[in-house]
């Protein structure tokens, strides 16, 4: 049966340690909601009630222009090998950007990525598990290697350009603010 808990316990922090993927989902107070699926060694549990993920570039940045608009958020993991269980963080959360002096401290605790966009951190207020019972169980092959690769070859250059074509705006025209250098 599922449970509510105050905090991320060792357990869950071990069972998100041991996953491959997680799911984020945002939504301003209009629009359209988002759910991006994420991937990589790009998440980190700081404490009981503090979670950080490193938000890599993407064909959008809904993620960003929904927390300037509403700084809800929710992250859920399911187990898709091994016992059961779907494990949902509720919270709120605050974007950093590459001009922000939180990014240079938490960006250490990440291997180095090329195209990496913002860090996320999430102040968790509920953390909740259920028990996962529909979800398939999926083998995990490999990690694709293909965002880092097509990063690396664009540069530094390059993908504020892409950010520029692609992340400045989300597909409900709020700001991303990804180049807002000088605020």
């Amino acid at each position: 049966m599922g449970k509510k808990l105050e905090h991320i316990t060792p357990e869950l922090a071990e069972f998100i340690q041991q996953q491959k993927i997680f799911f984020v989902g945002t939504a301003a107070e209009e629009g359209r909601v988002n759910i991006s699926p994420k991937g990589t060694d790009s998440f980190r549990v700081l404490g009981p009630n503090k979670i950080l993920w490193l938000n890599l570039t993407g064909s959008g940045n809904e993620t960003a222009a929904h927390l300037i608009k509403n700084n809800r958020m929710t992250v859920m993991f399911c187990a898709f090998e091994g016992k059961p269980m779907i494990l949902r963080l509720y919270g709120t959360a605050k974007i950093y950007h590459h001009r922000d002096a939180e990014f240079d401290g938490y960006v250490q605790l990440f291997p180095p990525v090329s195209g990496s966009r913002q860090i996320i951190e999430m102040e968790v207020d509920l953390v909740q598990t259920s028990c996962g019972f529909a979800v398939p169980y999926m083998d995990f092959k490999e990690e694709r290697t293909i965002l880092n690769s097509w990063a690396e070859k664009q540069g530094e250059e390059g993908i504020r350009n892409y950010w520029a074509e692609k992340n400045v705006k989300s597909i409900d025209g709020f700001e991303t603010k990804i180049l807002d250098w000088d605020v």
